[in-house]
């Protein structure tokens, strides 16, 4: 089939971040006010994320739709010549299922585009104003998920991952407090390990709570914390210590931009 715009992919996979306006990239936006059907999943994406659509567009929740059903959509616009901006809460490839929309694509010879988005884990470490990373205690972010209704490779348990040491944003698991106390002890961390719980981050009604793991569950369970709700776990953060200093801006160490200064104490 051919594109029906000579530069612009005939479906743009649109991440739409957290669900903040404002967290809405600049490209993502365009394509959502140049969109003929913004197709978007009501579930997760508040409306007013899409509010840059234009007047005359079709506007569609997927909550309800199948992937053939959505497909189907999609490919009605194509099909007229039109554009569709599909939305998905977040960044497109976390957990978004991009790559079973985009083969059926392919099958039709239909060009698309995937835009990325500001995820969770990020919108919830700037609200909670914490690093994910920092020098000498962790230089790494797993971003995982515990086992539900989708399952979770066993080399993938939370306990492995936790394991090292580092840095783990938990998603799609705000109702699993319990087991996520678990796994994190069967990985060896203790009920003071510091973990940021963030409740529909991003959106009007967005908790941040800075928490002990042995208190979760009773904060989740107390506050009805469930769906939207990201774990920021941190065992490399202890309360009152200062940060280590970034390598990067220490007088001697130079690099391209400034040289290290060499004078003796």
């Amino acid at each position: 089939m051919a594109d029906p715009y000579s530069n612009r992919p005939a479906v743009s996979f649109v991440g739409a971040g957290p669900g903040d306006p404002e967290l809405v990239t600049l490209k993502a936006a365009r394509r959502i006010a140049e969109a003929d059907l913004v197709l978007y999943a009501g579930s997760l994406v508040p409306r007013t994320t899409i509010q840059s659509a234009k007047d005359g567009a079709t506007i569609a929740d997927s909550s309800s739709m199948t992937l053939e059903e959505t497909h189907a959509m999609m490919m009605e616009t194509v099909r007229r010549g039109g554009m569709v901006a599909r939305v998905h809460t977040g960044d497109p490839s976390l957990y978004g299922a991009v790559r079973e929309q985009a083969a059926l694509l392919d099958k039709e010879g239909v060009s698309y585009e995937i835009v990325p988005g500001v995820t969770a884990a990020f919108a919830a470490a700037a609200a909670a104003r914490v690093g994910l990373t920092e020098p000498e205690r962790t230089q790494t972010l797993v971003i995982t998920r515990l086992a539900g209704r989708t399952p979770v490779p066993e080399r993938e348990r939370l306990a492995s991952l936790a394991a090292h040491g580092c840095t783990i944003a938990v998603y799609l698991s705000g109702e699993k407090p319990e087991d996520l106390r678990e796994e994190l002890h069967a990985a060896g961390l203790d009920d003071e390990t510091r973990i940021v719980v963030a409740h529909k981050v991003g959106q009007p009604e967005e908790t941040i709570h800075h928490a002990r793991l042995g208190d979760v569950p009773a904060l989740v369970r107390d506050k009805g914390l469930t769906r939207q709700t990201v774990y920021l776990v941190l065992p490399w953060l202890a309360e009152g210590e200062a940060p280590a200093r970034s390598r990067l801006y220490a007088p001697d160490f130079g690099h391209g931009w400034r040289e290290a200064d060499s004078t003796d104490d």
